[in-house]
């Protein structure tokens, strides 16, 4: 197992801007961080009564984190594993074999995918895949840089039907009925995976997995954290926010992007038009429930404000949007959360 490397601060920067501020005698604040997972920077802020007390949390998180980063993986194959990357693999040729937690995960994105009106549809690999190597090969060779091909982008999008994405829970199999398929659920992934890990964690952590943070409860003196969020232009956190139990997730079009011909092109795809979308340059939700909030920010990312408010009226969330001219626009019940 990897080693967590874990840290006393006695200022605690996490992506929150937190100030310190030690709970109890007995408690010590720690934080742990690690490289390895859903190809981003996992965080977490707790505290204990000894580094090794904390240091045992911390790496049983890691590793629960691990298995869902394995199993859902698309990229890369692990030994004894079914994970999303075989069931691409076996795209029209036969059901696979496969984790109950990947079972549950599509049926949660199914469910996403008719609430939102297709604005997040996990079919839609064989689209972004060439987004994907659109953007990989822009950051070896910038001044190579091109758009994906429009014509092999449609021919893509005849195979992101959702319907054939067939889910056997009974003997927990998943079957791309159709070849030329591929899954990608990076909009909903890591959010479902930290709730996952999240309801099973001691109260009283703040956990990020690449922005997406979680906490499990307020801290041990009672008060709230304090949650950064992002400036899409850089510097300063916009905002920060209290912050106490459940998620606080972003999407954002400065996390990962190219330059081509001297325009950014970021990574949430807009299913209708193909091309990133162009509404925001910022969303985030606040929402008790990890998976929704990330469903609901790629969601948000690509509607109008109006619809994506009743997208949040149905599930009980808030969102802050930043529109392409800095300005700022909150939903009922985001503003009184905020701190600065």
């Amino acid at each position: 197992m990897r080693r967590v490397r874990c840290l006393l601060l006695a200022a605690v920067l996490l992506l929150t801007g937190c100030a310190v501020q030690v709970q109890e005698p007995s408690l010590t604040r720690y934080e742990a961080s690690f490289l390895s997972l859903f190809d981003t920077v996992t965080t977490m802020v707790g505290f204990a009564s000894s580094e090794d007390e904390f240091r045992a949390v911390a790496q049983q998180i890691h590793d629960d984190l691990e298995e869902y980063h394995q199993l859902y993986d698309i990229y890369h194959d692990y030994p004894g594993i079914n994970n999303l990357k075989t069931v691409n693999d076996m795209a029209g040729a036969a059901p696979v074999q496969v984790d109950r937690r990947i079972v549950d995960l599509l049926l949660l994105c199914k469910d996403m995918e008719q609430e939102t009106g297709g604005m997040v549809n996990v079919a839609m690999g064989s689209v972004l895949q060439l987004w994907h190597e659109a953007r990989m090969d822009a950051l070896a060779d910038p001044a190579h840089a091109r758009l994906p091909d429009q014509q092999l982008l449609q021919q893509a999008a005849e195979h992101t039907d959702l319907d054939k994405v067939i889910v056997d829970e009974e003997h927990s199999t998943v079957f791309l009925s159709d070849p030329q398929m591929r899954l990608d659920v990076g909009a909903v992934a890591k959010g479902y995976a930290v709730r996952q890990v999240c309801s099973n964690a001691p109260k009283g952590l703040l956990i990020s997995v690449g922005g997406n943070v979680c906490s499990t409860g307020e801290k041990p003196d009672g008060t709230p954290w304090v949650v950064g969020l992002e400036n899409p232009d850089g510097g300063n956190y916009l905002h920060t926010i209290y912050h106490t139990i459940g998620a606080v997730v972003t999407s954002g079009d400065y996390q990962r992007y190219f330059i081509a011909d001297g325009k950014a092109y970021h990574h949430i795809i807009d299913p209708d038009t193909l091309m990133p979308g162009t509404n925001w340059r910022a969303v985030s939700i606040l929402c008790e429930d990890s998976a929704l909030a990330d469903a609901l920010s790629t969601a948000l990312f690509l509607l109008p404000r109006a619809e994506g408010q009743k997208l949040l009226d149905r599930f009980e969330a808030s969102a802050m949007w930043v529109a392409l001219d800095g300005s700022e626009y909150f939903s009922p019940g985001f503003e009184e959360r905020l701190k600065t």
